[in-house]
């Protein structure tokens, strides 16, 4: 009899807790906030639907039939929330299929940009399932990068209009048609996400949502610049006996000494100069196309040219200039006999940690806390890769990593966790409320 009442006694607690919490979440949403809620909740199943449509339909960014198609889908579920939809052509020698633009036009509260993308890195021969479902996981092409966090981003926006909360807001929508290998130049590939973000106060993008090592979803503040260099050096010629002499010391060697050097001076947090290709000899050659080289050389001559293709990351502009000065700076200091030259290249700028980007966050940490989601804390700029909100970061406060949960990415075995469907569109669609309030 004891035991029974015990038990009974801890059913009951249990209840009363659960109670209390789902009365202090109720609480702390307003009542239309509530209806969002609900409004999401009850598209549940048709949101993932949604999903599964766009999937199944190869988007590879080469394959410009099917980034159009999903493009016509999404187009279309956006035209029936009331925005006005556009696709931007590309010029054709980029080879690039274009984007989906979409925009409301309203008077109240932040003027907010939204960003997506449309093609995957699987083209159309991948042999890489398009839909596969089991249990709480599907895997799929591009079901987490990102059409995953495109249907997150179509569903928030359906759920404020359900309840008549788009009304005189100021949306604007950008789904890309080659995020995964933006076409070049990026100044034209880009130029409609620049001109969206100088018409905004904010832009929030919806790459997958990393978590923490507890599990825990996290927010995006930064993301490091990807760049490059090229270093190419040159040397005299002549015989190997010579070497260190009045022949000097060969370009192979003068190589060793910049690349060694960089690694012993410049090593600093969130900072990574990577030499992807070496290649010296008597005779050089080098593919930039297909990342190929040849070389000849005898080792009873010194190499007269070397070259070198790396990869260069940076978290602020600050960073990357300095980074770059002393670059060449240690290329100058040549070893007897050798000159060398380095040459830098941009093609995605830093998103920088800025005050406004982490004040952004704290706003959707409130939104997440308050659906009951727990608080949403910034993972660590150093470790998340390129994207497109780099582009717009320069001209607007900025968040990314607000949409799905999966592994994998652009790997056979990318998957989602389906769940994190509804949890990532609850937390948008009260963080868009509150924006645009």
């Amino acid at each position: 009899m004891f035991i029974k009442k015990t038990l009974s006694l801890c059913i009951a607690l249990s209840l009363s807790n659960s109670l209390f919490a789902a009365t202090a979440q109720a609480q702390s949403l307003s009542p239309t906030e509530q209806q969002i809620v609900a409004a999401v909740q009850a598209r549940s199943e048709a949101a993932l639907q949604l999903l599964e449509r766009s999937v199944n339909i190869n988007s590879g960014t080469l394959n410009h039939a099917g980034v159009r198609e999903v493009g016509k889908l999404f187009s279309n579920e956006l035209e029936g929330l009331g925005f006005k939809t556009s696709w931007s052509e590309m010029p054709a020698a980029m080879n690039r299929a274009g984007h989906l633009l979409a925009e409301r036009e309203g008077k109240q509260g932040k003027r907010v940009l939204m960003i997506g993308h449309l093609d995957t890195v699987f083209e159309k021969d991948s042999p890489v399932q398009l839909w596969d479902r089991k249990g709480n996981r599907v895997r799929g092409q591009g079901v987490n990068d990102m059409k995953g966090g495109d249907v997150i981003m179509i569903e928030a926006l359906r759920a404020l209009h359900a309840v008549g909360a788009l009304d005189n807001t100021r949306i604007q929508v950008i789904f890309s048609g080659d995020e995964e290998s933006a076409g070049h130049p990026t100044a034209t590939s880009r130029a409609d996400l620049v001109n969206a973000a100088k018409r905004s106060d904010v832009a929030l993008a919806f790459e997958g949502t990393a978590l923490d090592s507890q599990g825990n979803a996290t927010g995006t503040v930064g993301r490091r610049a990807s760049g490059g260099f090229v270093l190419e050096v040159k040397a005299k010629q002549g015989h190997s006996a010579a070497v260190f002499g009045h022949n000097g010391y060969g370009a192979i060697y003068e190589t060793a000494r910049i690349l060694n050097s960089f690694r012993e001076q410049l090593i600093e947090p969130d900072l990574t100069f990577n030499p992807g290709n070496i290649i010296g000899g008597t005779e050089i050659s080098y593919d930039s196309q297909t990342g190929k080289g040849t070389a000849f050389g005898k080792t009873n001559v010194i190499a007269p040219s070397a070259e070198v293709h790396g990869d260069l990351r940076y978290l602020s502009t600050e960073q990357g200039q300095r980074a770059r000065e002393r670059m060449k700076d240690i290329v100058s200091k040549s070893l007897p006999g050798t000159s060398a030259t380095i040459r830098f290249s941009e093609n995605y700028p830093p998103m920088s940690p800025t005050p406004g980007n982490l004040a952004l966050l704290d706003v959707y940490s409130k939104a997440s806390h308050d659906a009951g989601l727990g608080e949403i804390k910034a993972f660590p700029p150093g470790e998340r890769g390129a994207g497109d909100i780099q582009f717009v970061a320069p001209y607007v406060d900025s968040l990314d990593g607000l949409g799905a949960t999966g592994r994998g990415a652009h790997s056979p075995d990318e998957d989602l966790d389906i769940s994190s469907i509804q949890k990532a569109t609850l937390r948008t669609a009260i963080y868009l409320y509150r924006l645009t309030r």
